[in-house]
């Protein structure tokens, strides 16, 4: 049984839909809306919600959501080493300002993001390595 052949479409439609898949998004978004009520909460503290406080965590979840998305998109160009070393940085970051928010010095919650982010480092290096 012959079947006719598919001819490509001409014009302004001709481009093929670029599809993302719903996780790369999707991930970044969940990541941001836990760190942004964790900060909320934190700087809260039993107390009433007020604006700033609600701002904060809005914030700082909306920058943890599009540093997770930005680095979703370039990861696949990054070599193995320089990717680990980004998700280290990016999990010590915000792990430490997570922390420093909880009233401790910046010289404790540096040692904190500093320790927790070679972990996300040593993790992520790890993952890299045996998935190539």
């Amino acid at each position: 049984m012959a079947a006719q052949a598919s001819v490509p479409a001409r014009g302004r439609h001709a481009m093929p839909a670029r599809h993302r898949p719903v996780l790369s998004w999707a991930i970044p978004v969940t990541l941001g809306v836990i760190m942004g009520c964790y900060a909320t909460a934190i700087v809260r503290g039993g107390g009433v919600l007020t604006g700033t406080r609600l701002a904060l965590g809005l914030v700082s979840g909306a920058v943890l959501a599009v540093l997770c998305f930005g680095l979703g998109r370039i990861q696949n160009r990054l070599p193995r080493e320089l990717r680990a070393a980004a998700y280290g940085v990016l999990t010590g970051g915000s792990i430490g300002f997570l922390y420093s928010l909880s009233g401790a010095s910046i010289l404790s919650a540096s040692v904190i993001g500093l320790i927790l982010g070679a972990g996300g480092l040593l993790a992520a290096y790890y993952y890299f390595y045996t998935r190539e």
